[in-house]
């Protein structure tokens, strides 16, 4: 059991909301580079995120989200489940949150100096003890629940690449089941899986990509773009054949459609790579013979560049969707098709408002900028923000993103 914040230690925290406002990445910065300095727990964490600021960006946000809802706790509900989700793919332990409280507590006693006075620093500890408490209570809970369902496994698990298909020109499919043959657990729509890769010269690197496939227990497929300069995508592109061998944990991650909107009109609005939880999502429809309206919705500069174009209007030809294609740079091949039209410029909310269901629910994938846009037009446009779903590829950059990103 969980013991309960007490009033002092809630009161204490948040008062220090504004020098985490001023302070917060100076922290998390100085937390991670303490943290780091032991290469076993830097293993655990994508190196390319740290390099590029977003994972002490992502902590900065997630601490001060929780210091402004601290007094109530239950808005940081999504938030817990989405870190528990993540640090179970990732195999994170309990004996590893001492190693960031210490840490973290730390880098709070050195950026703040004198600031940080003995019962500043005991009101962080225990905010920091309850939360830990938290996750490990929820992440105990989630390893049991998958390691015990049909397929299930827990920590590491070798999986051998049997396909790998070309979808755009830097967009490759991998099709992956496992080494020994046995079954996989049936994964929700939209869920990621977890990469374990040794790439030379590199060392370990930890990586998510969405499952592209429908849930079968015979495995997965995750579809990868190349990153400019990214390790582990061109790495994936350039060397990883039929044949390879992969380390994998078990499918985690909330990013899903509940039973409950079986029967409810969804828009699937995505750009770019985004596209990847959606096609999961439009091929499970496809096998459960969804009869409720799912508009897929998808921006990409040219035909080309366009990932699973044929799958789309494969899906779109037998009714399991409605498929809108918005191409940004100016064409004359874009392919139409029956419940396929095709576009010329981005996707709007204006749009969105006049050929979307009055009453749909919105899920969004794909870069920051793009979500962001999407997001604030269609709640220009009246749409409440409880049926905006979205999903955040890499890290969270404000607490809104902590608090409300699936």
């Amino acid at each position: 059991m969980t013991a309960l914040l007490d009033d002092q230690t809630r009161a204490i925290v948040t008062a220090c909301i504004p020098a985490l406002e001023a302070h917060g990445l100076d922290i998390t910065r100085e937390m991670y580079s303490r943290l780091l300095a032991d290469p076993a727990i830097a293993e655990l964490f994508n190196r390319s995120h740290q390099k590029s600021g977003e994972q002490p960006t992502a902590l900065a946000m997630a601490v001060l989200a929780y210091a402004r809802h601290i007094n109530d706790l239950g808005t940081l509900t999504g938030m817990i489940e989405r870190i528990a989700e993540k640090h179970v793919g990732l195999n994170i332990l309990p004996e590893h949150y001492p190693h960031v409280g210490q840490a973290l507590l730390g880098a709070i006693a050195h950026v703040l100096g004198d600031a940080a006075t003995p019962e500043i620093m005991q009101a962080w500890g225990n905010a920091y003890q309850f939360l830990a408490d938290v996750l490990m209570n929820r992440e105990s809970q989630l390893y049991k629940e998958t390691e015990e369902a049909p397929g299930g496994w827990r920590g590491w698990r070798a999986f051998t690449i049997r396909q790998r298909v070309a979808e755009s020109g830097d967009v490759t499919s991998f099709r992956l089941e496992p080494t020994d043959g046995k079954p996989v657990v049936l994964h929700k729509p939209g869920q990621y899986l977890t990469f374990n890769i040794t790439v030379p010269g590199a060392g370990s690197q930890r990586r998510n990509y969405s499952i592209s496939s429908a849930p079968d227990s015979r495995g997965y497929r995750i579809s990868v773009k190349r990153a400019a300069g990214g390790l582990v995508s061109g790495w994936l592109h350039d060397h990883a054949k039929e044949g390879t061998e992969l380390l994998v944990s078990a499918p985690a991650g909330t990013f899903t459609l509940p039973e409950e909107t079986a029967n409810h009109p969804v828009v699937l609005l995505s750009a770019g790579v985004g596209l990847t939880p959606f096609i999961a999502m439009a091929e499970a429809a496809h096998k459960a013979g969804r009869k409720a309206p799912l508009h897929y919705v998808h921006g990409t500069h040219t035909p080309q560049s366009e990932a699973f174009g044929p799958r789309v209007r494969e899906l779109a030809k037998d009714g399991t969707v409605q498929a809108d294609i918005f191409y940004t740079r100016k064409n004359d091949t874009a392919a139409a098709g029956q419940n396929v039209q095709t576009h010329e410029g981005h996707i709007s909310a204006a749009w969105l408002k006049a050929h979307t269901p009055a009453d749909a629910l919105y899920y969004l994938c794909g870069p920051d900028a793009f979500m962001q846009s999407v997001i604030a037009g269609l709640k220009a446009e009246g749409v409440p923000e409880s049926r905006i779903k979205h999903e955040v590829f890499g890290s969270a950059t404000t607490p809104e993103d902590a608090l409300h990103a699936a």
